[in-house]
């Protein structure tokens, strides 16, 4: 059995963590393909490295949700970027590792990861 002060804290973590899943339109936002196949790939501690990382860099700017099927099975999990005024980008074959540093990189430094995209990929 938690105590009450330790679900408060799980709470505030949640809280927290939904803000960055919160939705705006100015917002970068990020779409991990979620259908089965991209669960069955790995899509999940996808998701969860994105929105982690994204709340721990503090970045409010970012909108994390999932979809269904995006259409390319082969390089799932597949992840995508639309920033306002700039190209998509799809990410391919993530992981949580590189979903950390894609954080890093593109959604907190502006700079592409072109290595992990679907261009790449091929």
């Amino acid at each position: 059995m938690k105590s009450l002060a330790e679900l408060q804290a799980i709470r505030d973590k949640m809280k927290n963590n939904m803000g960055v899943r919160g939705d705006d339109t100015g917002n970068i936002r990020v779409v991990v393909g979620m259908a089965t196949c991209g669960i069955a790939a790995g899509a999940r501690p996808v998701l969860q490295a994105f929105t982690e990382e994204a709340a721990a860099r503090g970045l409010t700017n970012v909108t994390i949700s999932q979809t269904g099927c995006i259409g390319i099975c082969q390089y799932e999990p597949v992840v995508e970027v639309m920033e306002p005024g700039r190209e998509k980008v799809t990410y391919v074959k993530m992981d949580p590792d590189k979903a950390e540093r894609v954080v890093a990189e593109h959604l907190a430094g502006g700079k592409v990861v072109t290595e992990y995209t679907i261009g790449a990929a091929k």
